[in-house]
C-alpha cells in the first residue's frame, strides 16, 4: 500500500508529459487571426446593405483582392520567421510585370520565354538582397528599403524611356499569351459565380509553404535562423544559406503575381505594386509573424490576407467611407498582434497528464 502511495506521488517528467489539446490550439500562432476573421465576417455580414457580402458572389469579391496578397503573404511569412523583411516585395510586383511586358512588347519575345526570364530577374533581385544583408550585416529593413528605391525610379524612367508613357501595353498581341493567360490570369466557376485562378494559386502556395514550414529540414532551419541565429550556426544550421533563399523566394512569389496581373490586365502601370509591401507585413503579423522572427505560420498570413479581402469588398458594401480602410487595417493590425501575444501567454501555463 505504501508503495503504491509512493509511486502515485512521484511528479511526472514535463519532458514526457502530455499537453492538453486546447493549450496545443491556444498555441497555434494562427490562432488569433482565425477568430478576428470569424469576428470581422460577422461584422460585415451584418453591415452589408447589399446581401451578397456572405454569398458566393461576395467571396468572389474579397478573395479576388486576398488572393494576390496572400500569395506574397505567405512568403514574407516566411522570410519574418527568418527574422527579415523585404520592403522591396511591392515594388518586385510592378518591376516583374513591367519587365516582362518590356520583352513582349520592346524586344518582341514571346510570352513564355519573357515569364521565363522574368522569374530568372526576379530571383537574382531575391539573391541581392539576401547577399547584401548577409555580407553588410545591415538590417534587411535598411537593404531592401534601397532595393524598393532603386526598382520604383528604375520602373518610371525605363518604362517613360522606352514607351513614352509610364505604361506597358499590348501583350495580348505576342506569341503564347492565351497559353499564358489561361494558367495565370483566368478564371473559374463555382455554381454560376466566377473566381480568379488567383485562388488556387494562393491555396496550392499556402499548403506548400505551410508543409515546407511545419514538415521539412529547411522549415526547422527557418525557425532557428530567426529563432537565434548564433545558436543555430553553432547547431550546424545554414543561416546565411536559409535567409538567402527565403529571399530569393519572396522575390518569386512577387514576381508571379506581377506576371498575373500582366497578363490579366493585358498591360502594367509603372507605379503597380507600390505600398503593397505593407499589406504583405500586416497580414503575416496579423497571421501571428513576430516581428523579432523565429515564430509565425503560412496558414495566419493567409487569414491575415482574406481579412483584408473582407475589408475591401465589406466596407463599400456596407456604404462606409473607404477613406477609412487604412485606419481599419491599423486597427486591425494592432488588435491581432495584441491578441496573438495575449492569447500565447495564457496558453504557456505547465503541462498536466
Amino acid at each position: 500500500m505504501s508503495f503504491l502511495t509512493e509511486t502515485s506521488n512521484v511528479a511526472v517528467d514535463e519532458r514526457v508529459a502530455r499537453t492538453p489539446w486546447y493549450q496545443k490550439v491556444l498555441r497555434r500562432p494562427e490562432l488569433g487571426a482565425l477568430l478576428g476573421a470569424i469576428v470581422i465576417f460577422i461584422v460585415f455580414t451584418i453591415a452589408d446593405t447589399t446581401g451578397q457580402f456572405a454569398t458566393l458572389a461576395g467571396a468572389a469579391g474579397w478573395t479576388d483582392f486576398a488572393a494576390p496578397v496572400g500569395i506574397v503573404s505567405v512568403f514574407v511569412a516566411l522570410l519574418m520567421i527568418g527574422g527579415e523583411f523585404d520592403l522591396s516585395a511591392g515594388v518586385m510586383v510592378g518591376t516583374s510585370g513591367l519587365f516582362a511586358g518590356l520583352l513582349i512588347t520592346q524586344l518582341g519575345w514571346g510570352v513564355w520565354p519573357a515569364i521565363f526570364v522574368t522569374l530568372i530577374m526576379a530571383a537574382v533581385v531575391g539573391y541581392i538582397n539576401g547577399l547584401l544583408v548577409i555580407r553588410t550585416a545591415l538590417p534587411s529593413f535598411i537593404v531592401t528599403l534601397g532595393t524598393f528605391f532603386v526598382l520604383k525610379g528604375a520602373n518610371l524612367a525605363i518604362t517613360k524611356g522606352l514607351t513614352g508613357t509610364v505604361r506597358v501595353s499590348g501583350v495580348d498581341q505576342a506569341d503564347g499569351f492565351d497559353s499564358a493567360r489561361a494558367f495565370f490570369a483566368t478564371t473559374f466557376e463555382i455554381a454560376g459565380v466566377e473566381f480568379q485562378i488567383s485562388v488556387i494559386w494562393w491555396i496550392a502556395l499556402t499548403a506548400i509553404a505551410t508543409v515546407l514550414l511545419t514538415r521539412t529540414v529547411f522549415g526547422n532551419w527557418i525557425f532557428a535562423s530567426g529563432g537565434d541565429s548564433n545558436a543555430a550556426r553553432n547547431a550546424g544550421v545554414p543561416v546565411n544559406r536559409t535567409k538567402i533563399t527565403l529571399f530569393v523566394l519572396t522575390s518569386l512569389s512577387a514576381a508571379l503575381v506581377g506576371i498575373m496581373f500582366l497578363l490579366r490586365l493585358r498591360g502594367m502601370q509603372a507605379g503597380q505594386g507600390v505600398g503593397q509591401e505593407f499589406y504583405y507585413i500586416i497580414a503575416a503579423a496579423v497571421g501571428g509573424c513576430l516581428l523579432t522572427g523565429g515564430a509565425g505560420s503560412a496558414i495566419g498570413a493567409s487569414i491575415g490576407a482574406l481579412i483584408m479581402g473582407f475589408a475591401a469588398v465589406g466596407i463599400p458594401y456596407a456604404l462606409w467611407d473607404q477613406d477609412w480602410v487604412s485606419t481599419f487595417l491599423g486597427i486591425i493590425l494592432f488588435s491581432a498582434v495584441l491578441i496573438n501575444i495575449t492569447i500565447s501567454r495564457r496558453a504557456q501555463g505547465g503541462r498536466t497528464k
